[in-house]
């Protein structure tokens, strides 16, 4: 079962990030990187900003991530969501690829005790129409 009911907007990949929904889709979270510099990036971009070169290669992160930052949504932004509330929109790290941040949300855990720094691990939530969106929880859950 999604995180969201079926009516919440589904992401709609554009060609420069194409590669990285359908790595989701196959349930791998990967990360383009510079195959000349190694400098990872996120969100997915035609040149490396660190050294211009236009070669990529897709990594990945491992399962486990870090949260950097979040909120506490109490006020629903679309109609889907009010049954949600509330819930953790989170940017989380990953140890691997310093640098690379992801806007996702932290489920099986009460809005109230999300932590930065707490260590999460990525699910993929199946939202229909062969799309998967990485989601994350508390390491040890579910």
């Amino acid at each position: 079962m999604a995180y969201f009911p079926p009516s919440m907007p589904a992401p709609e990949p554009e060609p420069v990030d194409q590669e990285f929904w359908a790595h989701c889709a196959q349930g791998h979270l990967r990360f383009q990187t510079c195959s000349d510099c190694d400098t990872p990036r996120h969100p997915p971009t035609p040149m490396c900003p660190s050294c211009h070169s236009t070669k990529t290669k897709w990594v990945d992160p491992g399962k486990t991530a870090e949260v950097f930052s979040y909120t506490v949504i109490h006020h629903a932004s679309h109609e889907a969501v009010p049954s949600n509330l509330p819930y953790v929109v989170a940017v989380v790290t990953f140890p691997a690829l310093p640098g690379v941040r992801l806007i996702t949300n932290i489920t099986d855990l009460p809005p109230g005790d999300v932590r930065i720094g707490h260590s999460v691990t990525l699910w993929f939530d199946d939202i229909g129409g062969g799309m998967q969106v990485p989601r994350f929880r508390p390491v040890g859950a579910a």
